[in-house]
């Protein structure tokens, strides 16, 4: 568990390095941004969202359909940052952020039922399936219960480049039996 929370505490920070977080910028209320506001992203089949400190810029996990508008099976989840911090421009992940921290492990389980795994942190399964309304959402464990998942927010504060201090990461969405607004932190 200690060499996975070292993984993505290390790939975290690198991440935060390419979308232009500089040390010497942080003011001594650097790290008090409150989750809840945060922009959130209007995106047309959106499945969920990530955010970190120290910034807005968002990560967007959308469903990927082929050109008939089936689902794309080689790769049904498209990756992407919105860059509030530069007039909500979309862009591409990198090759790092794509294959050491926000990029996805997909596996297909079935007809419409895909695992989803965070490649810095495979201890987090997601599930991406169609639901009953024939919508497909990205379905997580959230204080035990099966969750449609809509954020996950991560929380830094201080530490190093190599070495940051997560203090939690945090799972919001929808209870899949209730729909009721739920939340689980947790420190990887």
């Amino acid at each position: 568990m200690k060499n996975n929370c070292v993984k993505l505490t290390l790939l975290l920070l690198a991440c935060l390095s390419l979308t232009g977080f500089k040390a010497a910028a942080a003011a001594p209320d650097f790290y008090s941004v409150a989750p809840d506001t945060l922009p959130v992203p209007k995106v047309k089949n959106m499945l969920y969202y990530v955010q970190r400190d120290p910034n807005t810029n968002t990560v967007v996990y959308q469903l990927n359909r082929s050109a008939n508008g089936a689902i794309n099976e080689a790769e049904p989840v498209q990756v992407f940052w919105i860059r509030y911090a530069e007039g909500g421009a979309r862009k591409e992940l990198n090759y790092i952020q794509r294959k050491f921290a926000y990029g996805l492990n997909t596996r297909k389980l079935g007809k419409d039922n895909f695992e989803l795994k965070f490649v810095c942190y495979n201890k987090l399964a997601l599930h991406l399936r169609r639901s009953k309304d024939g919508q497909y959402h990205a379905y997580a464990k959230i204080n035990g219960q099966e969750a449609i998942l809509e954020r996950v927010f991560v929380r830094v504060e201080g530490g190093s480049f190599w070495v940051p201090n997560v203090l939690y990461v945090e799972l919001r969405g929808k209870d899949a039996a209730s729909g009721k607004l739920v939340t689980e932190r947790f420190k990887p």
